[in-house]
């Protein structure tokens, strides 16, 4: 095995909650509490449910206020929560020397549909109105200017993988001595263009998605942010190995035999010197999708032992899109700590609606632990647009 990195710390957003102890909470108990039912996304005016982040977020300072928008806002909150980490790191390297890595899919664009619609109204954009707020680039920019931070800034955008993309940059960066330190993740905010992009689609549930059911219709469209503080030095929780593929099968679609998955799955296990035997949970991208699920389950079958635990959380956040892959591996983060003192395993809420063809009788249920025996070394899983794929290991150092 390769020497790891560390994930020391975690700033998180989601539909879950508010900061780790409130999402652990809820992910755990089995609760949604933002998923919600909004009329407000799609262009014909239709209900949809999404997994949205509750309450105010904090405001960019003046001078990066070409950035402000929703999506800067759900990542600087993110990092507030760690900011202790960050500052004690900072003081540990000094600022170039530790990287920041996001994965985003939509940055502002939340923003910029608001700046059109003035555009179409009155001949002319909004004189605040500045492209860095919805650039998919500026997003790794942002965060390391308002953190002062002057080593690598990078933003990631592989679509739903681009947050677990950004962990394994993360990762190199430390290990090829460009950084000590990383912060590292994704973010995503709701905007009406994925939601109406989803339902062009035909890949969006009409109601609560429900992944690896029978009765399963498409996904259902989340934000949040999930950034960890990555460390050379040793913490409780190390990030062991990352694999990456690409399938440049379809646009949308996923390769139906999962081959890809199954390659960046197989090469994070090479990497971490592990088999497939010694990862006791994995954490599914489990969109809800017809063919998302069904591939996904004819690879987890391939590889694993038939024993082994799995889940999706998309059924109590939603799909983050670009955060989703930190999401994952946010939530692997928060079930292997010492303080998940239940030894407790993120749950796979459904209709229990078996599909003889899927996962089905290893999902977690509610309350569902690691056994006593398992080391708590965990995979999660991130499947994308375009057939980028990632696998990253996870588990107690």
């Amino acid at each position: 095995m390769r020497d790891p990195v560390y994930l020391s710390a975690l700033g998180i957003m989601s539909a879950l909650g508010r900061g780790k102890e409130l999402v652990r909470e809820n992910l755990f108990a089995g609760k949604r509490p933002g998923v919600v039912s909004r009329s407000d996304l799609l262009v014909d005016g239709a209900q949809v449910f999404v997994g949205q982040v509750e309450g105010p977020l904090p405001s960019a300072p003046e001078s990066l206020s070409v950035y402000a928008s929703r999506n800067m806002g759900l990542a600087i909150a993110a990092v507030e929560e760690i900011r202790t980490e960050i500052d004690d790191a900072v003081m540990r390297y000094g600022p170039s020397r530790i990287a920041v890595v996001l994965g985003t899919s939509t940055s502002g664009i939340a923003e910029g549909e608001i700046a059109v619609e003035q555009a179409r109204l009155n001949g002319t954009l909004p004189a605040d109105f500045d492209m860095r707020k919805q650039e998919i680039g500026s997003v790794g920019e942002a965060l390391a200017r308002y953190l002062k931070l002057a080593g690598p800034a990078l933003s990631v955008s592989t679509a739903c993988s681009s947050g677990a993309q950004a962990l394994a940059m993360g990762q190199r960066l430390i290990r090829t001595g460009l950084a000590d330190a990383a912060l590292a993740g994704g973010v995503d905010s709701l905007c009406r263009l994925t939601v109406n992009g989803f339902q062009a689609l035909s890949a969006q549930s009409a109601g609560i998605c429900n992944p690896f059911s029978r009765n399963r219709d498409g996904t259902m469209i989340g934000e949040g942010a999930a950034i960890f503080l990555m460390d050379r030095r040793e913490a409780e929780v190390a990030m062991f190995g990352a694999g990456a593929s690409s399938d440049a099968y379809s646009m949308t679609a996923p390769e139906p035999e999962g081959l890809g998955v199954e390659a960046a799955i197989r090469r994070a296990l090479e990497v971490a010197g592990l088999e497939p035997g010694a990862i006791d949970y994995v954490q599914l991208h489990g969109t809800g999708t017809v063919h998302n699920d069904a591939m996904e389950s004819k690879v987890v079958a391939r590889v694993f032992h038939a024993a082994t635990p799995v889940s999706s959380s998309k059924g109590q956040l939603g799909h983050t899109l670009g955060a989703a892959g930190a999401m994952g591996a946010a939530h692997c983060w928060l079930a292997v700590k010492e303080d998940n003192k239940g030894r407790f395993l993120p749950p796979h809420l459904w209709d229990d609606a078996a599909d003889p063809d899927l996962l089905s009788d290893t999902l977690v249920a509610v309350g569902d632990r690691l056994g006593e025996t398992a080391r708590g070394i965990v995979m999660s899983n991130a499947i994308a647009f375009g057939g980028n794929n990632v696998s990253l290991i996870i588990g107690r150092a």
